[in-house]
């Protein structure tokens, strides 16, 4: 019987990793999807998905009697629960610099005029994102919204419970033929 607990716990390893990475893919938990990004920096990319560091960051532990998932991330708690984080000193020099690494990008006409191309309108929204994130005062907030990829949800529930109906009724069929 511990054989057939370790193999349940086995499968349930294996089939929620799958499950938790196709969340990126699928940009939401499960059936709940993910809140479209306000960011201009870049549109229409993927959510979450930048390095892929986070997508590839979520491990599993195990014991005799559980699994564990997690992130070793910085900040994966604060996508995966949502919350808000404060401005600091630091934050706003990042953001001036990527303020004036966006508005160097410009494309310029001879006489010196940006140019109205679409690559050229982008940086410019680009541009005002990051100014206006760089103008903020210190100490003011900046709302993350929840974009879980890991945890409880009823299509993990129903995953461990058709992998323990699995793993038990392979186990008697096999184990107690008449």
């Amino acid at each position: 019987m511990k054989q057939v607990f370790r193999n349940i716990l086995k499968d349930i390893r294996v089939e929620l990793s799958d499950e938790f990475d196709r969340n990126f893919e699928r940009q939401g938990f499960f059936s709940e999807a993910w809140q479209r990004r306000k960011s201009p920096t870049r549109p229409g990319g993927s959510i979450l998905i930048d390095t892929g560091g986070l997508r590839k960051s979520i491990r599993s532990k195990s014991t005799d009697s559980s699994i564990t998932f997690y992130s070793d991330e910085p900040h994966a708690e604060i996508h995966n629960e949502g919350g808000e984080i404060t401005v600091t000193a630091k934050m706003k020099r990042f953001f001036w610099a990527k303020y004036y690494s966006s508005t160097g990008s410009f494309g310029r006409k001879k006489n010196g005029e940006r140019r109205n191309d679409k690559r050229t309108i982008q940086l410019s929204a680009e541009a005002e994102f990051w100014m206006h994130l760089a103008l903020m005062k210190v100490g003011s907030t900046i709302k993350i919204p929840r974009r879980q990829f890991l945890g409880h949800s009823p299509e993990v529930e129903q995953s461990v419970r058709e992998i323990i109906e699995e793993n038990l009724t392979e186990y008697f069929n096999h184990d107690f033929k008449v």
